[in-house]
């Protein structure tokens, strides 16, 4: 097939290697434009023109692509089959959804109907789904609305991150479109509308990261395993940011008396905190301006006593 690619981060990145790989004619890579980055705001090209540019792909970086009538004459002139879309960034017009003979797949992180939205991935974790996956869609001009054309499930490891998570669903994604593809040229591929319990989930933000200790201590190890490794969860001591990177959780308080986010202990390898319900014990964490280290080295070189509050301001 000939296909146009509309991509950005990390996550588009096997989609593109798999329909290459595929023997498709990626005619054209469309991605968000440069960005300043960095301390010295140099200008970084995203993932997908990086590695568009290294497979010899044309790329163009418009910068919006409703009304750009530039970009629309460019498609049809190219023509594709299909438009292949995953996490690109933008939405698209009706014009755009209807130009290709097939339209417009996108590549979701999500069991649709389920996390439609912006952060898929994060949220399976911080709610503790034990299923997640990757779906193929026809796009339709509503956001993740359209209609389901296939899908691959990924159980989630009890210590799943953010992380672990977007590795096993891009690699997923990669492998899914190509089977998708294949079924929408020979005229098997099925349809189905999106039916059932669906919810939105916004964009992660680093204020997402502070955490709220009268929370229960199962909700915040899986908010640290879910913005890892970014936004990460993080609490302050000493008027410091102290980022949590490893944690357990025990239903049973060990000092009924302690108030949550009090350190109730501490020993060579961790420290133990009371939570709203339940203890969270930290093997791994990161102080502000420090490196990530277990609990055990931190301790080393930083005291953390019994008693000791944790929470903004303190």
């Amino acid at each position: 097939m000939k296909i146009v690619f509309m991509g950005t981060p990390d996550f588009s990145v096997p989609a593109l290697n798999a329909l290459v790989d595929g023997g498709h004619d990626v005619a054209l890579a469309v991605t968000q434009p440069d960005k300043p980055k960095g301390r010295g705001k140099a200008m970084q090209m995203t993932p997908v023109k990086i590695r568009a540019m290294e497979l010899g792909i044309p790329v163009v970086t418009p910068q919006k692509v409703r009304g750009n009538t530039e970009f629309l004459e460019q498609l049809k002139e190219i023509a594709p089959d299909v438009i292949v879309v995953i996490a690109y960034g933008q939405i698209l017009t009706t014009d755009v959804l209807e130009l290709p003979k097939y339209g417009c797949v996108n590549i979701h992180a999500s069991l649709l109907p389920k996390y439609r939205g912006a952060a898929p991935i994060q949220w399976a974790v911080i709610n503790g789904e034990e299923m997640s996956g990757v779906t193929t869609m026809q796009m339709d001009a509503g956001l993740d609305t359209g209609d389901m054309l296939d899908r691959v499930e990924i159980v989630l490891d009890p210590d799943e991150t953010g992380g672990s998570l977007f590795d096993k669903l891009s690699a997923a994604g990669g492998e899914l479109i190509l089977e998708t593809l294949s079924k929408i040229e020979n005229g098997t591929v099925v349809a189905t509308p999106q039916t059932g319990e669906t919810n939105y989930v916004g964009m992660i933000s680093k204020a997402m990261g502070e955490i709220d200790w009268t929370l229960s201590a199962i909700s915040i190890e899986r908010l640290i395993r879910g913005l890892d490794p970014w936004p990460s969860a993080y609490s302050h001591v000493d008027g410091k940011t102290l980022k949590f990177w490893k944690a357990k959780n025990d239903l049973n308080p060990s000092d009924p008396s302690a108030k949550p986010g009090q350190i109730i202990s501490v020993d060579k390898d961790s420290i133990t905190i009371q939570c709203g319900e339940g203890t969270l014990t930290v093997t791994e964490l990161q102080l502000e301006g420090k490196k990530r280290m277990d609990t055990g080295s931190f301790l080393r070189g930083y005291t953390l006593d019994v008693g000791t509050q944790l929470g903004r301001g303190v």
